[in-house]
């Protein structure tokens, strides 16, 4: 037995483990997509590529496919633009520091679809405090109904995404910038750089790599998170909040089309490897340059 064989063998347990557990999910959904199947998981017959037929003349599933991408790009960006200053703040030396990061942190060990919960009676027309601070600010004249108008259901769950997705997002950057040495940022004091330059010059750059990581990360999460909006809205009013994740459950669980739900989720899982592959291919590019 060579040397270099040695290791794989080591590992091999593990690796096929893995793979079963990943390989077997992925093969049943496979198989449920090509077959007609009851809402009762009675499999009645092969359908071929009916139920993949079925999404794509589907008007509703085109405008969730936006919606998904506008709420990951929207929830991501916003995200990281919010906690990038966060981050800045909470790294420098002042007085109540941990505090601060404990409150910061704190969304974070709370159960997200209690987060959803607490979000939906907060953004209730009745007696949600969102209605009563505006009134109350003088901002709104009457009670606005936020979960009940397309308009406006969507855009407060990517409000709400964006804040259940600071914790994680701020813990990184922090990690981050802890790393960065402070002998830098004197050095360019002393040469008059501005507080702009340092921080697009110096911290930038050395955040890339931790930037890069949430934003993997976050796409992934953000991508097939499912409490915020089946607890707040469940997709509606009529299928207008709706995104892959969510649309899924209702094909499968609601509407008793586990076949066309498998279709989407393969979808969903090419979306993804197409995104990490284009990120990998981009990494040697960016440290090149």
């Amino acid at each position: 037995m060579t040397s270099a064989r040695k290791p794989w063998l080591l590992i091999a347990p593990s690796l096929a483990l893995a793979l079963f557990i990943i390989g077997y999910p992925v093969f049943h959904m496979a198989y449920q997509s090509l077959h007609e199947i009851s809402r009762f998981g009675v499999v009645r017959g092969f359908a071929g590529l009916g139920n993949f037929t079925g999404i794509f003349i589907d008007p509703v599933f085109h405008a969730t496919l936006l919606r998904t991408l506008i709420w990951t790009v929207a929830v991501v960006g916003g995200s990281l633009l919010i906690s990038m200053p966060l981050a800045l703040i909470l790294n420098q030396d002042f007085h109540g520091r941990s505090l601060a990061r404990t409150i910061i942190m704190l969304p974070w060990a709370v159960s997200l679809t209690m987060t959803a919960i607490v979000w939906r009676w907060a953004f209730n027309d009745e007696f949600g405090m969102v209605n009563l601070s505006l009134q109350a600010l003088g901002m709104i004249d009457k009670p606005v109904q936020w979960l009940a108008s397309a308009a406006l259901a969507f855009p407060a769950e990517i409000l709400v995404g964006i804040m259940v997705s600071m914790p994680f997002t701020v813990t990184l950057l922090l990690g981050g910038l802890s790393s960065v040495p402070q002998d830098i940022y004197e050095a360019a004091r002393m040469e008059g750089a501005t507080a702009w330059q340092q921080f697009r010059l110096l911290t930038v750059p050395s955040l890339r790599p931790f930037i890069n990581m949430a934003v993997v990360l976050n796409v992934i999460y953000v991508f097939n998170s499912f409490p915020i909006i089946w607890v707040m809205t469940q997709g509606g009013p009529s299928n207008s909040t709706h995104i892959l994740v969510t649309y899924l459950y209702e094909l499968g669980f609601r509407l008793g089309r586990p076949g066309q739900a498998a279709a989407i989720s393969l979808i969903m899982l090419a979306i993804l490897l197409a995104f990490t592959w284009l990120y990998i291919r981009m990494q040697p590019k960016e440290e090149a340059a």
